[in-house]
C-alpha cells in the first residue's frame, strides 16, 4: 500500500478540499496522512477514512508562526515514512520538499491559491519578496503540481514554464434530488460562507444590508471577525437580527444551512492575482444546494456562469449590491426561479465524483508499472 502525506496550516475539521482529496485517495487504496495544526478553538477531530494529525504551536500568526510551524512540521515528518509528500500552498512547502529530498521520493505541490498574490502578502512588499523566492524555489522542483482552476494553472505555467494540472474544488454530488423552489419570492436567508478576511467584499456587503429586505448569515471566522462585528453593530444590524455571525461551522452543518439559504454570496476584491483568478469552493457549494448566488465578474466565475447561468454579477458598491439582492429576493421571482433551476441542471455536470477521476489518474501516474516499498 502506497503511503501519502499531505500538509496544511488549516484546522483539518474545516478544510473541505483536503477532506475530498484525502478521502478519494484513501478509498482508492492509498494510506493517507493529513497533517494540520491545532488552533485554540479547535474541537475534536471529525472521523475520516484517513489518518489525521495536528501540530500545536506557541505562535498563531505572523513570521514567528510560519517559522515555528516549518520547524515543527519538518521534525514531525522526519519520523514519518511515505512514498510521496504533498505540500498544500507555500506555507508548508519548504519542510515538505526537504523531507522528500532526504528520502529521494516525489515532492508534490497543491496550490489552493496564488500565495504570493493574496492581499495580506501583496500589501507588504518585503514579505511578498520572501514568498516569491520560496515559490520560485519550490515550483520547479515539484514532481507533480496542480491547482484549483485553469486561470491559476495558466499563471503558474507562464511564470515557470511547466505544466500545472487542474483539480477543481467541486462539491460531492448528493444523489438525492433537490426539491423544486416554491413559486413566488424565495424564502430563506442570504448566506456567506468562508473566512472573514480582507479582500472578501464583506465591508461593502454589511454596508448594503440596511437597504436589503432580508437577513444575512455569515459562516466562518478570520482576521476581520471583530471589525466586521463592530461594523454590523454600529449599523444596528445585530440588534435587529438582520445579520447573524455563526462562527466556525462544521462541513455537515454548513451543507444543511446552505440548502436552507435563498441566496449565496461570492464577493472578492481585485487586490491581487490570487483573488482575481480564484475559483472558490463556495461557488460550487451554493450551486449544488440549488441556491442562486451573486458573484463578482472575475474570469473563472464568468466562464462557468456563461455556460450554466447560475448567478448574477455585482460590483462592490453597496447601493448596487442592495438593489441586486432585493431584485432576486422580492421583485423578480421569475429570474430567481430561472437561476435556481439552472443550478439543479449544473450540479449534475459539475461534481466531485467526476473531478476525482482526474486526481486519481494523476497519482496513479506517479508510479507506472512499479512495485513500491518503504
Amino acid at each position: 500500500m502506497r503511503r501519502l502525506v499531505f500538509t496544511v496550516t488549516t484546522d483539518l475539521n474545516y478544510d473541505q478540499r483536503m477532506q475530498r482529496i484525502c478521502g478519494s485517495l484513501a478509498r482508492q487504496g492509498y494510506a493517507v496522512l493529513l497533517v494540520g495544526r491545532a488552533l485554540p478553538q479547535s474541537g475534536p477531530l471529525t472521523p475520516q477514512p484517513y489518518q489525521q494529525h495536528r501540530l500545536r504551536c506557541w505562535f498563531w500568526r505572523g513570521k514567528l508562526f510560519y517559522l515555528e510551524y516549518a520547524v515543527r512540521l519538518f521534525l514531525y515528518l522526519l519520523k514519518q515514512r511515505a512514498h510521496a509528500w504533498c505540500a498544500i500552498d507555500l506555507d508548508t512547502a519548504l519542510p515538505v520538499w526537504l523531507r522528500a529530498r532526504l528520502g529521494r521520493q516525489p515532492f508534490l505541490y497543491d496550490a489552493h491559491e496564488l500565495f504570493t498574490e493574496v492581499p495580506e502578502v501583496v500589501r507588504r512588499p518585503a514579505v511578498q519578496r520572501v514568498w516569491q523566492w520560496v515559490e520560485a524555489f519550490i515550483v520547479p522542483r515539484a514532481t507533480l503540481a496542480y491547482t484549483v482552476g485553469p486561470a491559476l494553472a495558466g499563471v503558474f505555467a507562464r511564470r515557470y514554464g511547466r505544466s500545472f494540472h487542474v483539480i477543481r474544488n467541486i462539491s460531492w454530488l448528493d444523489e438525492a434530488p433537490i426539491p423544486p423552489a416554491p413559486a413566488g419570492p424565495p424564502t430563506g436567508f442570504i448566506l456567506y460562507q468562508g473566512v472573514l478576511n480582507e479582500g472578501r467584499g464583506l465591508e461593502a456587503l454589511l454596508a448594503a444590508m440596511p437597504q436589503v429586505n432580508g437577513r444575512l448569515v455569515l459562516c466562518g471566522e478570520g482576521d476581520l471577525s471583530q471589525a466586521l462585528r463592530r461594523q454590523a453593530a454600529d449599523l444596528g444590524l445585530l440588534d435587529n437580527g438582520k445579520v447573524v455571525f455563526k462562527g466556525y461551522v462544521l462541513p455537515a452543518e454548513l451543507r444543511r444551512l446552505t440548502r436552507q439559504a435563498a441566496l449565496g454570496i461570492m464577493l472578492l476584491e481585485n487586490r491581487g492575482l490570487s483573488y482575481y483568478y480564484s475559483l472558490a469552493n463556495k461557488f460550487f457549494d451554493y450551486l449544488h444546494a440549488g441556491v442562486p448566488q451573486v458573484v463578482v465578474d472575475f474570469p473563472e466565475y464568468r466562464a462557468l456562469n456563461d455556460e450554466f447561468d447560475v448567478a448574477e454579477y455585482v460590483t462592490l458598491h453597496p447601493q448596487e449590491l442592495a438593489s441586486t439582492l432585493n431584485q432576486l429576493l422580492h421583485t423578480n421571482p421569475a429570474r430567481y426561479q430561472e437561476l435556481a433551476q439552472n443550478c439543479r441542471r449544473a450540479r449534475l455536470k459539475l461534481s466531485w465524483q467526476q473531478e476525482e477521476q482526474h486526481l486519481l489518474a494523476l497519482y496513479a501516474g506517479l508510479w507506472p508499472d512499479q512495485t513500491i516499498a518503504l
